[in-house]
């Protein structure tokens, strides 16, 4: 959980067309781009400072490790304080079924669970 605010680091012109509207960064390279040139209120450009502190890189947003697991045996190294499951795709529902008990049993937070 990074405690700094960072902003939204917006495409150019992605509020004009709909097809770039929620996709990620794009460096701007245009000759007299003001986003590029950091003209200021044009919005932000990613830069070294705002990235995360080191113990807090790779971590899911609840400041949990996140662990893929696929089957049952994977559960047993899994630690409730300081770890998160999230379960693979290629697992079916019924595996899937049995793979929640038995991390609602450990006591364990599932990051992407069986929505019914």
């Amino acid at each position: 959980m990074n405690s700094k605010k960072k902003p939204l680091f917006r495409r150019t012109q992605g509020a004009m067309y709909r097809r770039l509207k929620g996709k990620g960064w794009r460096r701007p390279t245009g000759k007299h781009n003001k986003i590029r040139e950091c003209k200021n209120g044009k919005g932000e450009v990613p830069r070294i400072g705002y990235g995360a502190r080191r113990d807090q890189r790779g971590l899911h947003p609840s400041g949990l490790e996140d662990v893929l697991v696929t089957n049952i045996s994977e559960t047993r190294g899994i630690d409730p304080k300081t770890q998160a499951a999230r379960i693979a795709s290629t697992v079916g529902r019924r595996k899937k079924l049995l793979l929640l008990e038995e991390l609602k049993k450990r006591k364990v937070r599932v990051l992407n669970p069986l929505k019914v």
